[in-house]
């Protein structure tokens, strides 16, 4: 049986281009049949897809390909996977979700290309034990980090 998401994405924004997911959801690794799920939790907090602002007229962050985004943040997040196979979910789960082949390749394409800056900064905040706040500002600086000492 092929693999999909089982529940709703529900999320409400907490900032500009910032979103909490607001009760669980569900994605099954490969198949429907599978033992791995990802079930991303209450309160998680998502940008759906790290899609810079130029290119929203043909790449929103947020679309029809947002829960796919949301599993790729928290496995990043959690380390759940390697980042290469969080990358091949990400571009499973938009397949999952009809995105077209054209996005979905140009999506996982970049997650591959530019992903390893998230990657490497998430590795060394949980090596470091610290645990951190990420806000959107409205200034010219996109993101800024709050890390504190858990």
């Amino acid at each position: 049986m092929p693999t999909q998401f089982t529940t709703p994405l529900r999320a409400e924004l907490i900032g500009r281009n910032l979103w909490r997911v607001l009760e669980p959801f569900e994605y099954y690794v490969g198949s429907l049949d599978s033992n791995d799920i990802i079930t991303v939790e209450e309160g998680f907090v998502t940008n759906f897809a790290s899609v810079p602002r130029v290119f929203w007229p043909i790449l929103s962050p947020v679309d029809s390909h947002g829960k796919a985004g949301v599993v790729h943040d928290y496995c990043y997040y959690k380390g759940l996977y390697t980042r290469k196979r969080s990358d091949e979910i990400f571009l499973e789960g938009l397949r999952v979700l009809d995105t077209p082949e054209w996005k979905a390749l140009s999506m996982y394409q970049a997650v591959r290309a530019f992903g390893w800056h998230r990657w490497n900064f998430l590795r060394e905040i949980k090596s470091e034990e610290l645990e951190f706040t990420w806000l959107e500002t409205r200034g010219r600086a996109a993101r800024r980090y709050t890390i504190h000492r858990k």
